[in-house]
C-alpha cells in the first residue's frame, strides 16, 4: 500500500459497520470498459488525506472501487424508503449508487465518499445503475455554485468516464457515461427512518437515532423544550434546525432544487442529489425546474413548505419512540429559525452587518420587490448592491444604517462588470463544447471563476443545527 492512500484520514473501523446488517446491502461495482479521470476535486480530497493520490491511484479507487486501506471492503448500498412528489414509495434505495467508505475530515467530521452510476443494485427497479456524462457534469456545476454561494451542500469529488453508450428519454441518446462519487456528511435520510417505521422496526429505530446523535452532533433542545432529554426528540430538534437554515439557503442563492423528496433529505441538512435543478433567472416565487413537476410542488418560492413538510415526515417515523406532542414543538420552530437562517444568510450574502431580527427581515422584503419590480437577475442583484453599494429609492431607504463588513468589496471579484452566474444556457454551453468536441477548457475555467466568487464571498455561514 502507498505513502498516499496510507495518507486518508480515515476511521478506525467506519461506523456505519455496527448498522450495517440492516441498513444496507453489500454490492459491487460495475466492470466498466474504460476509465477516464475527468475531474478531480484535489480541495475537497485535501480535508480527507487524499489529495496526495496520483491519477492512477484516484481511478483505481473512484473509478474501479478498490477499497480504501482500513476501510468497507465491500461498498454498501442503502436501504430507504420515501415520499416522491408527496406519494409513497417503499420500492425505493441506492438504485445506482453506494456507500464507499467513510473518512474523518481535519475538523473530525466523519465524511461519506457515495457513488452516482456505479452500476446496479437490489434497488436499481429495471434501471441501468449508470450516471450520464451530462449528469455528471450538471452535478459538479451545482455544487461548486452552491459551495461559493455558502450553502452547505455534498461536494463532487470525482467524475470518471466510463466509456458506454447510454439511452435516455430526456436527453439526446445515445449519451455518454460517467460514475461519479460525492464528499458528504452522511447518506442517511429521512426516507431511512421511514422504512424502519414501515417495517415497525422499534429496535433499529433506535439505534439510528442514536448513531445520528453520535456521529452527527448538534446542539441541545431549548430549555423550555418537553422531553428534551429524549434521543429522538434531540434529534427532532436538531434535523428541524438544519433543515430551516437549508431551505434558507436556497433561497438566499436563487437556486431551485427540483425534487425535494424525502429520499433527497439527509439528516445532517445538506443540499445533495442534483437532478433537474437551476437558478432563478429572475425572482419568481412560481420558478420550477423539473419539466415533470406540472403542480409546481417544488417551484422556487415552495421550497421552505416542502421541507417543513418532510421534517413532518420525520416526525412521523419518530413517533416509533416518542410521543407526538414534543416531536411536534420541535416541528413548530421551523417557521422562526427559517427566518433567522434567511436573514443571516442575507446580510452574509450583500456583505451587511446584521441590525437585528426585524430590520434584517424588512430589509429582505424590500430586496424581494426591488427584484420583483425591477426583474433583475437575483445574482446581479446581489453583486450590484454589495456592502450596501448602489441602492436607491426605498432600497436605499431599506439599507440605510447598515455598515458593510470589514473588506466587504476589497476582492477583485467585485470590481468586475458582472457576478459570476449559472443559468442554463451557460450549463448548456459548456456541456455542448464537451459534447461536441471533447472541450474541458469552458468546465474547468468556470470552476475556477466559481471558487474566485466563493473567496469573495469570505467565511460561509456556519451550517445550522451543528455542534
Amino acid at each position: 500500500m502507498s505513502d498516499n492512500t496510507q495518507a486518508a484520514r480515515r476511521a478506525d473501523a467506519p461506523p456505519i459497520l455496527g448498522i450495517a446488517d440492516w441498513l444496507a446491502d453489500p454490492v459491487e461495482a460495475a466492470d466498466f470498459p474504460e476509465t477516464r479521470l475527468r475531474f478531480r476535486n484535489d480541495r475537497a480530497a485535501a480535508e480527507i488525506g487524499l489529495d496526495r493520490l496520483d491519477d492512477a491511484q484516484w481511478v483505481a479507487h473512484f473509478g474501479r472501487f478498490a477499497p480504501l486501506d482500513g476501510n468497507l471492503r465491500r461498498p454498501l448500498a442503502l436501504r430507504y424508503h420515501g415520499h416522491q412528489f408527496r406519494a409513497y414509495n417503499p420500492d425505493i434505495g441506492d438504485g445506482r449508487g453506494f456507500l464507499f467508505a467513510q473518512l474523518h475530515s481535519d475538523d473530525g467530521r466523519l465524511l461519506d465518499l457515495g457513488t452516482k452510476g456505479s452500476g446496479t443494485t437490489p434497488y436499481s427497479r429495471n434501471g441501468d445503475g449508470r450516471l450520464t456524462l451530462k449528469g455528471a457534469v450538471r452535478e459538479i456545476l451545482a455544487t461548486e455554485m452552491l459551495e461559493a454561494l455558502g450553502a452547505y451542500t455534498s461536494r463532487t469529488l470525482s467524475v470518471i468516464e466510463t466509456g458506454e453508450a447510454l439511452e435516455r428519454g430526456d436527453e439526446p441518446s445515445p449519451t455518454r457515461s460517467a460514475v461519479m462519487v460525492r464528499l458528504s456528511h452522511s447518506h442517511i435520510r429521512i426516507g431511512t427512518f421511514q422504512r424502519l417505521l414501515a417495517h415497525d422496526d422499534k429496535a433499529h429505530m433506535a439505534d439510528l437515532v442514536n448513531y445520528c446523535l453520535t456521529q452527527f452532533p448538534g446542539p441541545p433542545p431549548p430549555e423550555d423544550a418537553p422531553a428534551r432529554e429524549e434521543p429522538a426528540v434531540i434529534l427532532m430538534h436538531q434535523v428541524t434546525e438544519r433543515m430551516a437554515d437549508l431551505a434558507a439557503s436556497y433561497m438566499v442563492s436563487g437556486f431551485v432544487h427540483g425534487v425535494l423528496n424525502t429520499d433527497n433529505m439527509n439528516i445532517t441538512g445538506e443540499s445533495f442529489d442534483y437532478g433537474p435543478w437551476r437558478w432563478l433567472p429572475r425572482w419568481d416565487p412560481a420558478f420550477t425546474a423539473a419539466y415533470f413537476d406540472h403542480q409546481g410542488l417544488y417551484a422556487f418560492g415552495r421550497q421552505p413548505e416542502a421541507m417543513h413538510w418532510n421534517c413532518g415526515q420525520f416526525a412521523v417515523a419518530l413517533r416509533l419512540l416518542a410521543e407526538s406532542a414534543p416531536l411536534v414543538a420541535a416541528l413548530e420552530r421551523f417557521g422562526p429559525l427559517y427566518m433567522e437562517a434567511v436573514a443571516r444568510r442575507w446580510c452574509w450574502r450583500l456583505g451587511i452587518i446584521s441590525r437585528g431580527s426585524e430590520t434584517d427581515g424588512a430589509l429582505v422584503s424590500a430586496c424581494e420587490k426591488a427584484m420583483r419590480e425591477t426583474g433583475v437577475q437575483p445574482d446581479r442583484f446581489f453583486f450590484d448592491h454589495r456592502g450596501g453599494r448602489g441602492a436607491t429609492g426605498e432600497l436605499a431607504e431599506a439599507l440605510d444604517g447598515y455598515q458593510a463588513v470589514p473588506g466587504a468589496c476589497d476582492h477583485p471579484y467585485w470590481d468586475r462588470d458582472a457576478p459570476e452566474t449559472m443559468l442554463i444556457d451557460e450549463v448548456e454551453a459548456i456541456w455542448s463544447a464537451i459534447d461536441a468536441s471533447d472541450d474541458w477548457q469552458s468546465l474547468n475555467d468556470k470552476i475556477t471563476r466559481l471558487r474566485e466568487m466563493g473567496d469573495a464571498h469570505g467565511a460561509p455561514p456556519k451550517p445550522a443545527g451543528h455542534r
